[in-house]
């Protein structure tokens, strides 16, 4: 017992203190370089899946240990890599995920764009369980959209969260004092009760972020202008009306996505579908999301990270369906 002890308290030294050891490396990590896997086909092309799954977020997760990296910084690493390898003809986005911040979801439309715009290849959004709000929005770039039937989209908005203890401190006679150098310098403090004027300007800047995002709906998908005015209510749509309102182009699997990947590129039918990860799973297929290791769980691109991107504790502009965070 006394062995495994010493044992268990060497390993924790040589992981903690880096300078102890600093060539010994026991687990994978975030800091590994991602590997390319091929899931299927034998051919030189390649179409690369790029899993986005969770709440969209530009924040690292900071543990106790280690950080890990925000979806932002992860799809930017498939995108930056896929740019410098040219045998890459097709991107699928497999996107699994209820939306985010409002920030981050308009960097990865950009970035998106910026990778169609360097490459010129097709890029495909195949959407899952949810890619409602910001994770719709990071979908619009894409050159075609696949709904799985079941998938629940739209929620084409934004909302403005913020938390309120302004009546627990009246409860319980405790007060913060303020002193600010315009009179609203602390708009939306959770301290007290906003007044009428400060709401009208949220509203006016919620209004503001909402507009862009109906905006660009219309832009990139071009409804029908009933049919944009029903997607500018927010609301959230099952496949079948998705399609009817133009929000996707079909309703299928993503064998169909790869497909019209294949097609849109003309790859052959024993084109590579690769994935990028940090580590090796056996029987490895279409439907694993996890590209990486951190600790002593496997990681998706993007963790559902409700500690780390909690609406109710954390102020912020939202292209989020809430009812969809777990």
């Amino acid at each position: 017992m006394r062995n495994l002890i010493v044992t268990i308290a060497s390993i924790l030294i040589v992981t903690t203190v880096g300078c102890a050891a600093p060539q010994i490396k026991l687990f994978p990590s975030q800091a590994d370089p991602l590997q390319e896997s091929t899931l299927e086909g034998q051919a030189q092309q390649k179409i690369l899946v790029i899993p986005v799954r969770g709440v969209i977020s530009n924040s690292p997760d900071e543990g106790l240990v280690r950080t890990r990296p925000s979806l932002v910084q992860e799809v930017v690493s498939h995108l930056r890599k896929a740019a410098q390898d040219k045998d890459v003809r097709a991107v699928v986005l497999q996107i699994n995920s209820p939306g985010g911040s409002v920030t981050g979801s308009d960097i990865l439309y950009h970035e998106i764009l910026r990778f169609k715009e360097e490459r010129g290849i097709p890029v495909i959004a195949a959407m899952l369980d949810v890619a409602a709000s910001g994770a719709y929005y990071i979908a619009l770039p894409a050159d075609h959209i696949v709904a799985h039937p079941t998938t629940v989209t739209g929620s084409v908005g934004v909302i403005f969260i913020r938390p309120k203890v302004a009546a627990l401190m009246d409860k319980i006679g405790v007060g913060v004092e303020v002193s600010k150098s315009g009179v609203n310098k602390d708009i939306g403090s959770p301290f007290r009760h906003t007044t009428p004027e400060e709401e009208k300007i949220l509203a006016a800047m919620t209004e503001q972020l909402g507009k862009r995002f109906v905006d660009l709906v219309g832009r990139h998908r071009k409804p029908e202008p009933a049919a944009l005015a029903e997607v500018s209510t927010a609301s959230v749509f099952l496949a079948d009306r998705a399609l009817t309102l133009n929000l996707v182009d079909r309703i299928g699997y993503m064998s169909d996505a790869l497909s019209e990947a294949k097609t849109r590129s003309g790859l052959p039918e024993d084109a590579r579908v690769v994935v990028y990860r940090r580590l090796d799973y056996p029987n490895d297929n279409i439907y694993n999301p996890v590209t990486s290791y951190e600790g002593s769980r496997p990681a998706a691109l993007l963790d559902l990270g409700v500690p780390r991107l909690m609406p109710a504790a954390q102020s912020g502009f939202y292209y989020l369906w809430q009812a969809a965070v777990e």
